[in-house]
């Protein structure tokens, strides 16, 4: 697992979310497309690659699932799936996944982590600090140690 430092990475990184934002506006005109993760949090260090939240109505979530499939998207294996979150990735070169989240459902956590590391410049030299100390781990692993900290900013009050 290679990570990448900000300068190096979050440029580009974020034409590629702005040109998926309108490629899936034009699809969901109504649905919230937000760049999360740490490709969309100044300073942060990265595998480089682009997650997006697509958030809409619970009621619309399997129909917008398979609207997006046909940006080139496929449904992520081996991750959570529950009617309130479906994740997607992309089938071409483009490291880029999608987070389809039911609005107002617990599975917002991805916009709150991301705004609180966009606040505390602290938080993101302690989240660069963990990945750092993963290079060579094997991906779950790496994974495992990830959700431990991002429980920890998201069980902090504001």
């Amino acid at each position: 697992m290679k990570f990448y430092p900000a300068d190096e990475y979050q440029a580009s990184c974020e034409a590629l979310f702005e040109r998926y934002r309108h490629k899936i506006r034009g699809l969901l005109p109504l649905a919230r497309v937000e760049h999360i993760g740490a490709s969309s949090i100044p300073g942060a260090i990265s595998k480089g690659d682009v997650d997006i939240f697509v958030g809409v109505s619970k009621n619309e979530l399997e129909d917008v699932v398979v609207r997006l499939m046909s940006l080139g998207f496929i449904e992520k294996r081996d991750t959570l799936r529950t009617p309130e979150l479906c994740m997607l990735e992309s089938q071409s070169d483009e490291d880029v996944a999608l987070q389809v989240v039911a609005n107002h459902s617990e599975f917002e956590c991805f916009l709150s982590f991301r705004d609180r590391l966009r606040k505390d410049a602290s938080l993101v030299e302690r989240y660069n600090a963990l990945k750092l100390s993963c290079v060579g781990w094997h991906e779950d692993d790496y994974r495992r140690k990830k959700s431990l900290f991002i429980e920890s900013v998201l069980a902090r009050s504001e």
